[in-house]
């Protein structure tokens, strides 16, 4: 397979060649309209698929010093600014919660965890797709890759569990009976998970950095308590939704406890390792949550994990080297932050926002809200990452929304939930969407029909619950 598609990237150079020379709107500065033109290309590439989201971003960074648009007529100074990014603490949180991730999958602490949940409510389908999402919230808050916690943990044993039972990806008359349910489900219940932490996927960080610029203070704290009430009833109302509208031809599971029982032996007892995977991940979860008092930010936990976990073996520096979806997060996330941030600087989200103001000016903020919602959730249709659409969307849409009086905290939690739930709506829409599809257990059109149908569910929850609980825990 290409990494390449000169055709695409043919196409990227030139919208950011048009833009570039089209006259620059009145109230924006020539350097905060040549670096739009240079994102605006790079998130095309993205979506296009033009080349791998990090050969896009070294391009973005190779003509944003080039170009000097964040420092005219200082090379030196424009590369120092086209590389701050990398040392923005936002990158490294998400960058180092990725080698901690590798410690659950390593030590099999993650497969561990699973089974138990199985073993406890697999008795029916429902209680095994909830119990295969309990195992997904569970891990959550340290694997912040929701492609490595749902493809590399939940999707087999889930496919092993729909196996078992006579539920084979290869003959399309045996999907219905379990695999089909149990896949949509897991993908959903990712997604779910996804939005009820703030490292429960790389896009979240992102928009706590995109909030900052805007002067909105959003904790890994105030994002769980936010995303938990939710995140909790979506939890427990998706799978039974979906139960009604895709059943699965078998409701009885009985064997699945025996199975994850047979498992567990086959693991044999809790190692010395996941002991250790388990000591570093209950410290972490208490620094997130109680660091603040402590003076101790959740970069800075996530630092002193790693530590534990190298410090003990549990990782070793040839983990940590080898992880390459960090790194390869860790360069793209420094880019798309990068340029946004200096977007932010320059002026032109301000701009740009105004300019949206002048449209929708005359709705009061309680109209104004959820029109803002539903464009940005239903706009991820046309995106391919997650992370490209909250590049691209968020910033503008927080900053409009604020302007017309929408609660900033209300907004910016809101928008950030919808970074992972509007997922649901393709089979390109998030991480780990190829991979569940790539089963073969859903056709293409109940895919993106019950992606709908669930989105819509995922769109009344959190708009009306989780608008609800930020009022009443004073977030508005």
């Amino acid at each position: 397979m290409k990494e390449i598609n000169i055709k695409n990237v043919c196409i990227t150079f030139i919208v950011a060649i048009i833009i570039w020379f089209i006259p620059i709107p009145k109230g924006v500065t020539p350097e905060a309209w040549h670096l739009f033109a240079i994102f605006a290309a790079t998130i095309l590439g993205i979506i296009l698929k033009a080349a791998p989201m990090g050969t896009m971003c070294m391009m973005a960074i190779g003509f944003t010093a080039l170009t000097q648009v964040l420092a005219p007529g200082n090379a030196s100074a424009s590369i120092v600014k086209s590389l701050s990014g990398f040392g923005d603490k936002v990158i490294w949180l998400i960058g180092i919660s990725f080698f901690i991730a590798r410690g659950f999958i390593k030590t099999g602490l993650g497969n561990r965890i699973a089974f138990l949940f199985i073993k406890v409510f697999g008795k029916s389908s429902l209680g095994l797709a909830y119990g295969l999402g309990l195992a997904d919230v569970c891990l959550a808050p340290a694997i912040p890759s929701n492609t490595a916690r749902g493809g590399g943990i939940i999707y087999p044993i889930m496919k092993s569990m729909a196996i078992s039972f006579g539920s084979m990806p290869d003959d399309p008359k045996t999907h219905r009976k379990l695999g089909a349910f149990l896949t949509l489900n897991s993908y959903y219940m990712n997604l779910i998970a996804s939005s009820m932490f703030l490292t429960g996927t790389a896009s979240n960080p992102m928009c706590q950095k995109f909030a900052a610029n805007l002067g909105i203070d959003i904790t890994w704290m105030s994002w769980a308590i936010a995303g938990f009430v939710p995140g909790a009833v979506a939890f427990f109302i998706v799978p039974l939704v979906l139960y009604k509208l895709f059943p699965p031809e078998l409701k009885k599971t009985g064997d699945a406890p025996k199975m994850a029982s047979e498992k567990l032996k086959e693991m044999g007892p809790v190692k010395k390792n996941e002991w250790l995977m388990l000591l570093a991940f209950f410290i972490l979860l208490f620094l997130w949550i109680f660091g603040g008092s402590l003076s101790i930010d959740a970069t800075t936990t996530a630092f002193i994990g790693l530590t534990l976990l190298l410090l003990t073996s549990v990782l070793t520096w040839e983990d940590v080297k080898s992880e390459k979806g960090a790194w390869d997060t860790i360069v793209w996330f420094a880019v798309l932050v990068m340029m946004a941030s200096s977007l932010n600087e320059l002026g032109f989200i301000g701009w740009f926002s105004d300019l949206i103001k002048v449209q929708i000016g005359g709705l009061n903020w309680l109209v104004a809200f959820p029109v803002i919602i539903l464009v940005y959730f239903f706009s991820h249709y046309i995106f391919a990452s997650a992370t490209a659409h909250v590049a691209a969307m968020y910033a503008a849409l927080l900053g409009v929304g604020v302007s017309l009086g929408i609660p900033p905290m209300l907004l910016a939690m809101m928008l950030g939930f919808m970074g992972s739930i509007y997922g649901v709506l393709t089979h390109y829409g998030h991480g780990p969407a190829p991979v569940f599809f790539g089963s073969g257990y859903v056709e293409l059109k109940a895919w993106w029909l019950r992606g709908l149908e669930i989105g819509i569910v995922l769109l009344i929850i959190y708009m009306a619950v989780g608008g609800l609980w930020m009022k009443v825990i004073g977030y508005y």
